[in-house]
């Protein structure tokens, strides 16, 4: 118990501070990202993610996930490599319907929410 509490005060402290710099609104199921400051370009592409992701699960994993670095189902590390893995794999998904253009953009969505959630 002694060593693990250090490391928890640690991730509390410092886990989450790097991937804080995304505004969201709402709460459980309802929360989402602010795109008010969102270039024009990743307005369009935040809108294609709403429509086509939220059909599976709600917004709130992606919001957490970009949040923290962290999968919440998989607790893997969400970074540039992991949007690329999740966008094929959601893809391959019935009932997805999506198109490999509409990932690739949903793909560059993330990469700058991740870019954006570090500053």
């Amino acid at each position: 118990m002694r060593r693990v509490l250090p490391v928890v005060m640690l991730l509390c402290l410092f886990g989450n501070s790097a991937h804080a710099g995304l505004k969201a609104i709402g709460k459980g199921d309802q929360m989402q990202l602010d795109p008010a400051a969102f270039p024009n370009k990743m307005k369009e592409r935040y809108l294609l993610m709403k429509f086509k992701c939220a059909k599976c699960h709600t917004l709130e994993r992606t919001v957490v996930a970009l949040q923290t670095g962290i999968a919440p189902i998989s607790g893997q590390p969400f970074d540039r490599d992991a949007t690329r893995a999740y966008g094929i794999k959601m893809m391959r998904k019935s009932g997805a319907n999506m198109n490999k253009q509409e990932i690739k953009e949903i793909i560059e969505l993330l990469n700058f929410l991740l870019d954006e959630a570090a500053k």
